[in-house]
Parts: C-alpha cells; sequence; structure tokens
C-alpha cells in the first residue's frame, strides 16, 4: 500500500499521460505514439489503484479474472472489427462506459461504507449528489448509445423516429429526473434511486430515435461526451483523481468535437440533440432518380479520363471502406503519378460516418500525410481539376444540400465535386446514401457512374492504366 502523497503524484502522471494521448490522436502522424500514451496512463492508474486499497486479499483474485476477461474481449474485438464497424464499435463501447458508472453508482449507493461515504440512509450528501448525477448520466448514456449502435448497424432504421409531444415528453423526464435527485438527497430512499435510473434510461433512448442518419457523426461524438462526465461523477465520489481527470478530458474533448462537428455540417448542437435532422426527402429528387438518365462506363472509360488529365482529386467513403479498397487505390493514384498526373485526395470532416475514419484508411494503404486535404482546404481546387474520383462517398458529394432547404443535409458542407470537368463516379447503384437522399450528382452531364464493387473497380481500372 502506498501513501495518499504518492498515489496523487501517480495519477497527476497518469492524467499528463492522458493529455499527451489525446494531443497524439489529433494528428494521423502522432496517432501511435498518442496511443501509447494512453496505454500506459491506464497501466500506471490501475496499479496505483490496486496498491492505494487496504486488505483486498479476497477481492483481488476475482477482480484480476475480470480483468484477464474483459482485456480479452477487448483485445479479440480489436483485432476482429473491421474499420468500416469502427462507428458502431465505439457507440457500443460508449454504452459500456456508462453502464459500468451505473453499476458503481448502485454499488455506492447500496454499500457506502465499503467507499467510506457514510451508512444506508445517512449517505454524505455530496457524494449522493454525485453518485445521482454520475447515475443519471451514465444510464442515459448507457440506454443512448444502445440506440445508436443498432441504427449504426442497421438493426433499426436511421430515420428518424418520432411522435406527437416528443420535446415535451423529454423535458417533462427531465425535470422528473432532477425532482427524483432532489428527493432521494432529502429521504435517501430507495424507491427514489432505482426510479431516477429508470427515467434515465428511457430518456436516453427518446433522446437518440429522433436523430436522423445524417447527424449520427455527432451524436457518437455527444455520447463520447456523455460517457466522460458520468465517469468524472463517479470519480468525484470515490474521491479518484484518475478517474476524475480521465473522465473530464473525454467529456470536454467529446463536447469540443460535438461543437466542431456541428459547426463543420452547419448545424445547431442543440437542433441535434432535440429532434435531430435526416426526416424528409424532398419528392423532386425521387422524381428525379425515376425520370433522369445517368451515364454509365466501365474500368476501360474510366481509365482513359484519368490518363489524359493532368490533375485528379480523390474522393474516399464509406463505401471504400466496406470494399477494403484503399490499397488498390494507393496502386491506381501511384500508376497515374508515373504518367505526371498531379493528385490529391479529398476528405470530408464525417466521411465513412466518423471523423478520421477516411484518414486511418489512407494511412492505412501508406498514403502521404500531404497528399490528403480538408474540405475547407481542397474545396476551391475542384473547379481547376480534370477529374474527380469519387470512390463510395456520397451525401459529402451531394449537391442538393446546398440547393434544397426541404432537405435533410441542406446546409451541410459537402465537397464541391460537380464543378470538376469530369467525375468518375464508383458504386454499386443508384441507392442514396445513410442520410436516404438520393444524391443528384449521379445525373450530371459531366458525371461518369462505374457500377461495381470499389475494390474490383479499381483494380480494373490499374489493369487498363
Amino acid at each position: 500500500m502506498i501513501s495518499a502523497n504518492l498515489s496523487a503524484i501517480f495519477y497527476l502522471i497518469s492524467g499528463i499521460l492522458f493529455i499527451l494521448a489525446l494531443r497524439g490522436l489529433s494528428s494521423p502522424e502522432t496517432s501511435r505514439q498518442g496511443n501509447f500514451f494512453g496505454i500506459l496512463g491506464m497501466i500506471i492508474a490501475i496499479t496505483v489503484t490496486f496498491l492505494t486499497v487496504g486488505n483486498f486479499s479476497n477481492a483481488i483474485i476475482y477482480v484480476l479474472l475480470f480483468l484477464v476477461i474483459g482485456g480479452a474481449i477487448g483485445a479479440f474485438i480489436a483485432f476482429k472489427i473491421p474499420m468500416t464497424a469502427m462507428p458502431e464499435l465505439v457507440a457500443g463501447f460508449h454504452s459500456l462506459v456508462g453502464l459500468a458508472a451505473v453499476f458503481v453508482a448502485v454499488s455506492a449507493f447500496l454499500n457506502p461504507q465499503a467507499f467510506n461515504l457514510g451508512s444506508p440512509g445517512n449517505i454524505k450528501l455530496a457524494s449522493l449528489i454525485e453518485m445521482s448525477i454520475g447515475a443519471a448520466v451514465g444510464a442515459i448514456t448507457f440506454s443512448g448509445s444502445i440506440i445508436a449502435f443498432l441504427k449504426l448497424r442497421g438493426i433499426m432504421s436511421g430515420s428518424p423516429i418520432t411522435f406527437i409531444g416528443q420535446h415535451f415528453v423529454n423535458l417533462l423526464l427531465g425535470i422528473s429526473i432532477l425532482a427524483l435527485i432532489y428527493y432521494l438527497c432529502t429521504t435517501q430512499s430507495e424507491s427514489f434511486f432505482w426510479g431516477m435510473i429508470a427515467i434515465s434510461f428511457i430518456i436516453g433512448v427518446l433522446l437518440i430515435i429522433p436523430i436522423g442518419g445524417a447527424d449520427m457523426p455527432v451524436v457518437i461524438s455527444m455520447l463520447n461526451s456523455y460517457s466522460g462526465w458520468a465517469a468524472a461523477g463517479i470519480g468525484f465520489t470515490l474521491e479518484n483523481t484518475a478517474l476524475i481527470i480521465t473522465g473530464a478530458l473525454v467529456g470536454s474533448s467529446g463536447a469540443i468535437l460535438s461543437y466542431i462537428m456541428c459547426k463543420g455540417m452547419n448545424r445547431s448542437f442543440f437542433s441535434v440533440i432535440l429532434g435531430g435532422f435526416g426526416g424528409e426527402t424532398s419528392t423532386g429528387e425521387k422524381q428525379k432518380k425515376d425520370q433522369k438518365p445517368v451515364k454509365s462506363g466501365n474500368a476501360e472509360d474510366a481509365a482513359f479520363l484519368l490518363k489524359n488529365a493532368s490533375s485528379v482529386i480523390i474522393v474516399p467513403g464509406y463505401g471504400m471502406a466496406v470494399a477494403q479498397a484503399q490499397h488498390a487505390l494507393r496502386e491506381m493514384v501511384d500508376a497515374l503519378k508515373k504518367n505526371d498526373i498531379k493528385v490529391s485526395y479529398a476528405v470530408h470532416p464525417v466521411a465513412g460516418r466518423m471523423p478520421g475514419h477516411m484518414n486511418v484508411l489512407l494511412a492505412e494503404a501508406n498514403v502521404p500525410y500531404d497528399e490528403v486535404f480538408e474540405l475547407d482546404d481542397i474545396n476551391n481546387d475542384f473547379a481547376n481539376t480534370d477529374v474527380a474520383f469519387v470512390i463510395g462517398a456520397n451525401d459529402v458529394t451531394n449537391p442538393v444540400a446546398k440547393t434544397d432547404p426541404k432537405s435533410p443535409i441542406y446546409g451541410m458542407p459537402v465537397l464541391d465535386v460537380e464543378k470538376c470537368k469530369s467525375v468518375l463516379f464508383v458504386k454499386r447503384s443508384l441507392s442514396p446514401g445513410y442520410a436516404g437522399v438520393d444524391n443528384e450528382l449521379f445525373y450530371r452531364d459531366n458525371t461518369l457512374m462505374l457500377f461495381a464493387d470499389a475494390k474490383k473497380m479499381t483494380e480494373d481500372i490499374v489493369k487498363s492504366i
């Protein structure tokens, strides 16, 4: 067992490492280093926590057993999960963080002596408030993350699920949670505690079901923030410095990322939280899909356009991730460069349903970082580019976001692909994107649709080049 002062120093060190981890994860070039700092900080935090506990000889076997089981499951998932499933994996992990916060709060409420919080019916007021907030936010995070997982996985429809008076019901439930926390603090009755948790689970579901697919990336980031605040609340209850620091870092960084994403998508953060977008697809779009023809081509046609271009911009999307076409794409780009063709990559902030998703896939294929540009840095270049090669992207290239106020993605900044002289669009079919919106770009005169699996089409283009 180590002294309180020494444990505080080690917790501070772990906190610094967590900050360095976040800093490293802000760039693909330093992400591995950031991961290393995060792992090291967590190892220090867990070790110190063990050493600060007194007599735990009987419990340590169970703790170590579950650490091994949980670690093995986590390692298995990390090795097996494809990058295309990363958004729903993150949502699933957020749900576990929220549930853990609920379990800790329940343990502290039922057995406060074990946490030095008092006795049943006589828990310290500050601790009771902290565990109540932690449990409520944790329950909302759990149920909300489960709904997000089901939507992203396709088990539940990505379309908004709404009903009359939904916002009023959410407001009423929110007030009920605050009222139950107040009465819990004054009476310390178990019924108020369980009622608060039950309502929190319900409101978590109701907050996420009305949010459409177009805004799901913001939801993931928001739930990330919630999980952090839940952990921080429980950290105050347990008087655990490392948990407070970690929770505050996750909560604040998730909130900042949510704000940045809303700003980047021209969304109101509170509008997304209170109902979201993505509810309607304009009838004009549906008619256009039925009436207007498209031009389709093959690998030879695409190779001809690419070989005769002086500049090409690659726009990767979720379809590229599904097909695992990043390596074939890199081969195609290398072939173009041998013909002295300038090639750049344009990545939308939420391409692949998650920030950084496309960047990771391109880095996996050893695409140089200086060739990958974000929307704001490359959007003006499309007008002066010969060919845009869109591989699996959909909503993030849809011009309707700029022209149709009725569209669920209206106002979201998109890549100005339609301004290129020619557009090569690799897609399996004319099906709409995740937001459920038909892409007007399919029907433009300068667009050539390449209907095929992204990887196979790209490989065929490489052969033709």
